[in-house]
């Protein structure tokens, strides 16, 4: 992947061309479509999937209709406050701001103009979280919610050619980029204008060699994001001098059943569930996050540990059709008593958790429902879901260089921009991943689009 600083005659030029087929580039050229310009996405997979529908779909928006309707008092300025808390006060204010106030429009547009079903998680909460915030559709499953926008994009008319993957850039002297050069799965090539540029190709956490450079401690670790995420818009960002944070950050997640890979809601820690090890010993606060959760479970003798939880908690998950296929997989063990849950899973014993009060973790359980008969188990490991850091953008979804200007036609959403989180997958907030896909997405598609049709 390069950017190569020469001139070209493309025979068609786009007003707004989109790499990345994925919930920000699906958004943004639902935004830019919206806006009067006609957007092409380029798609390297044979069906768009993305990063986005390996997760479970859930976006995180504050002061929206659904929390009203449920009589949840929540605003941006709270939500703000919740990033920044988790994020050590790291993140990029400006970026945060803009994603926390424009994420209940975006939600809003999406369902009104796009006829997307969102309803609010309203029975349990996300670590983090100060209020009820996640939004999803009715499975809770990303699959769902890149079908919604898949099909939103083809009402809306947009040029969507998959099977197309960028390997070259084209930049004049001013370093605005002027076209693309993909590769068709025959190996023929294609030349792309454009106007402006909008990077949604996500992070870097399917490049070995860039996750053991910035995130060394989940060098080794399962990634559990799309193949395809292996660094392009970083790279090439890079190579037209964009500015970059926060490389090391990323979201990690500590409950992948294993080995049958499906993710498994943090949920069943949330609503009163803990984790423990081979030995059937509880190893850190669980309650903290389910990011740092992948070092954490990683840690542990044979990078595996178990979820524990109850038949109360298993009804509240189910409402995730990761967690139906994790059931229907085989993968949940049960009994009726956790002595008996222990020798199902070929612990030693199994370390329950105090029923009241603050453990030696840190974990307050004075809240907590006691588990009760019948009594779950399901073997975890530690994953790499995707990146955190990127390039630096504005609050329009510029990409910035060093010096702080923007770069004349470039514009970056989702992982391939700098995100929320701060350095450190303790700073991942849930939803974050899906919040900047979403909101900075609609942000470059509607600032493309100005810059389009401004001439």
């Amino acid at each position: 992947m390069s950017v190569l600083r020469d001139a070209v005659s493309p025979e068609f030029t786009a007003p707004v061309l989109i790499i990345g087929g994925g919930a920000a580039g699906l958004v943004a050229a639902l935004a830019a479509a919206g806006a009067g310009t006609a957007p092409v996405v380029l798609e390297r997979d044979a069906l768009p999937r993305g990063s986005t529908a390996l997760s479970a779909g859930l976006i995180p928006a504050a002061g929206t209709r659904w929390q009203k309707a449920l009589g949840i008092a929540d605003d941006p300025a709270a939500f703000a406050a919740d990033i920044q808390r988790k994020a050590a006060q790291a993140a990029d204010p400006r970026s945060v701001a803009a994603v926390t106030q424009g994420a209940a429009p975006t939600l809003e547009w999406l369902a009104d103009s796009h006829g997307l079903d969102f309803s609010l998680v309203y029975d349990f909460d996300y670590p983090g979280h100060h209020q009820r915030r996640m939004h999803g559709l009715p499975t809770r499953a990303g699959g769902e919610l890149m079908d919604a926008l898949l099909a939103a994009v083809e009402r809306a008319g947009v040029t969507l050619l998959t099977g197309a993957t960028v390997r070259e850039l084209h930049a004049d002297a001013t370093d605005a980029v002027r076209a693309a050069t993909l590769t068709r799965p025959d190996g023929s090539t294609e030349l792309i204008g454009c106007d402006n540029l909008i990077l949604a190709c996500s992070g870097y956490g399917g490049d070995p060699a860039l996750v053991a450079q910035h995130i060394p401690e989940l060098a080794d670790a399962v990634y559990f994001g799309h193949a395809g995420n292996r660094g392009d818009a970083l790279r090439w960002g890079q190579a037209m001098g964009a500015a970059t944070r926060h490389l090391g950050g990323h979201q990690g997640h500590g409950s992948v059943a294993h080995p049958a890979g499906i993710l498994v809601t943090w949920a069943v820690i949330m609503e009163g569930g803990f984790q423990v090890n081979q030995a059937g010993r509880r190893f850190w606060n669980e309650a903290s996050g389910y990011s740092e959760a992948a070092a954490a479970v990683l840690a542990q003798p044979g990078r595996i540990a178990w979820n524990i939880f109850d038949g109360r908690i298993a009804a509240v998950a189910r409402q995730f059709e990761d967690f139906r296929q994790a059931e229907a997989h085989g993968a949940i063990v049960t009994a009726e008593t956790p002595e008996a849950l222990a020798h199902r899973i070929g612990l030693p014993k199994l370390e329950l958790p105090p029923t009241g009060g603050m453990d030696c973790f840190g974990r307050d359980w004075s809240s907590t429902r006691h588990l009760a008969a019948p009594f779950h188990a399901v073997r975890v490991t530690g994953a790499l879901f995707h990146t955190q850091g990127g390039l630096v953008v504005d609050e329009m979804a510029r990409v910035l260089r060093q010096d702080g200007s923007a770069l004349p036609n470039l514009f970056a959403a989702g992982g391939a921009a700098c995100g929320v989180s701060g350095p450190l997958a303790a700073g991942y907030l849930s939803g974050n991943g899906l919040l900047t896909a979403v909101v900075l997405g609609r942000l470059a598609g509607l600032g493309a689009a100005a810059r389009a049709t401004a001439g």
